[in-house]
């Protein structure tokens, strides 16, 4: 999966499959988290939020995750 940086004071980059409907996300602290059953338009509303870092957590709030590293 191909990460794309973006501008945030937490998060370092995302990456994202459509066909499997997952996203990574890699965090400026260390960490690289899993979410699954990512819709495209949830992908797109992250990646366009205003502060990534702060509506992470609400955007895929309920999603599953795990860290992958």
């Amino acid at each position: 999966m191909e990460m794309q940086p973006v501008t945030s004071s937490q998060v370092d980059s995302i990456g994202y499959d459509e066909e499997s409907q997952t996203m990574h996300v890699q965090f400026h602290k260390g960490g690289l988290y899993e979410y699954s059953d990512v819709t495209p338009e949830i992908h797109n509303q992250l990646l366009n939020a205003s502060s990534i870092g702060s509506q992470l957590k609400s955007i895929v709030a309920g999603l599953p995750y795990h860290k992958l590293g």
